[in-house]
């Protein structure tokens, strides 16, 4: 497949930079580097995300290939969520963005406040 040139709208690698590069994907996948986890303890680890933030979130990891998801056969029935080989090459780039953030926060909050400083003038 070719190159997809000034990220054209039609370009597959647009749609999967889109699907993975949102909040709640990267945090999924730091969530599941721990192990297999069902829905609602995926969901205790993270704060704020609605059911169906979550259930939207897991649904595109499984089709990409990241997570994988095993009905478990017991009463009651549940669902469990792991993270596949393909998700867990994608661990090294999410914690090195991670690490960035941590790295520069205090400047990229410094440029906010001057920002905003700038446009209350």
């Amino acid at each position: 497949m070719p190159a997809c040139q000034k990220f054209d709208v039609n370009c597959p690698t647009r749609l999967l930079f889109d699907q993975i590069a949102d909040k709640w994907s990267m945090m999924v996948l730091s969530v599941l580097d721990a192990g297999p986890m069902r829905f609602n303890g995926i969901k205790r680890h993270l704060e704020g995300v609605t059911q169906k933030a979550l259930t939207q979130c897991l649904r595109r990891l499984e089709r990409n290939g990241l997570i994988s998801r095993r009905v478990i056969m017991a009463s009651p029935i549940g669902v469990e969520y792991a993270i596949t080989p393909l998700g867990f090459s994608l661990l090294g780039p999410f914690q090195a963005l991670y690490a960035w953030t941590m790295e520069h926060l205090d400047e990229v909050e410094r440029a906010r406040q001057a920002f905003e400083g700038r446009a209350a003038a």
